[in-house]
């Protein structure tokens, strides 16, 4: 094997790894988006029933 062909190969094989991690780290991200939208929509629910408590005719003041 030539040297040519080593770096050849070792550029694919970086090239190869570089994709990896970027789909690793698109994945992490679309992760991180979807616990973020969970706890938005927990918020958004909890906001939701309080008020809704609040003006029910047999709220407590």
């Amino acid at each position: 094997m030539g040297m040519k062909d080593q770096f050849q190969e070792k550029s694919e094989r970086l090239q190869e790894q570089a994709k990896q991690k970027l789909g690793e780290a698109k994945d992490r991200g679309r992760q991180r988006g979807r616990r973020s939208e969970d706890r938005d929509d927990e918020a958004m629910e909890r906001q939701r029933r309080e008020e809704q408590d609040r003006f029910e005719p047999d709220y407590d003041a």
